[in-house]
């Protein structure tokens, strides 16, 4: 049996928030408008960039959601030459992957981030090599439309009832839901325990330790 373990990334493998804020308010300030609350943006983190600005300007344009998206670009970047973008792994998150990937899981990634922005964060933890598939918004609609997942059970070779969703958005629980798959929120990242509740996860992983001894127990 081959099981797969798909992670979101920012809220669930790395604490990204303050970046993702920082490089919000400065695509808005850029645009001429007023940015959004950093609670407003926390609660788009996880959706395609253009997603995240539909969801934030409902009333606007698209072409300027895109261009708000691009600019959201050219701010991440810029912060990151700058040397000002710092994701750090949530504690415990390295030992898990590994403990996992000795066990004999397949593991995954299916994030929001780009191609170029997840490779990088991957290799700056020396982390890539352990995952056997990589979804990102560059290739696929945005979370929560399942065609993430669809890929990475293809990719893995593994059966939606063997595999399991982790993330710390609503947009990570119904994407596995609607992919088949059982899902798991954890309670570190963007989203609060009653919105992963009420969105259908089947486990809340209050701590890494909760989260370790599910993944153990899978069957």
């Amino acid at each position: 049996m081959t099981k797969l373990a798909i992670f979101d990334c920012d809220g669930t493998l790395v604490d990204s928030q303050a970046n993702i804020c920082m490089a919000m308010e400065h695509a808005f300030e850029e645009a001429g408008l007023t940015p959004p609350m950093r609670h407003e943006t926390r609660r788009v983190v996880g959706l395609s960039l253009v997603e995240s600005m539909r969801m934030l300007l409902p009333e606007a344009a698209d072409d300027l959601h895109h261009d708000l998206a691009d600019k959201y670009r050219a701010a991440f970047w810029a912060l990151r030459s700058n040397g000002l973008v710092d994701e750090l792994l949530y504690d415990g998150i390295a030992a898990l992957l590994s403990s996992l990937d000795e066990s004999g899981w397949m593991l995954g990634v299916a994030t929001g981030k780009s191609d170029r922005g997840l490779m990088r964060c991957l290799d700056h933890h020396a982390l890539r090599s352990l995952f056997v598939t990589l979804q990102t918004a560059d290739r696929h609609p945005s979370k929560p439309h399942p065609s993430m997942v669809y890929q990475a059970l293809a990719e893995a070779g593994a059966d939606a009832a063997n595999a399991v969703v982790i993330g710390d958005t609503v947009y990570d629980i119904h994407m596995g839901r609607a992919a088949g798959t059982r899902t798991v929120g954890v309670n570190w990242g963007y989203h609060s325990v009653a919105d992963l509740r009420e969105a259908g996860a089947d486990y809340i992983a209050e701590s890494m330790d909760e989260l370790k001894v599910y993944l153990e127990n899978f069957a």
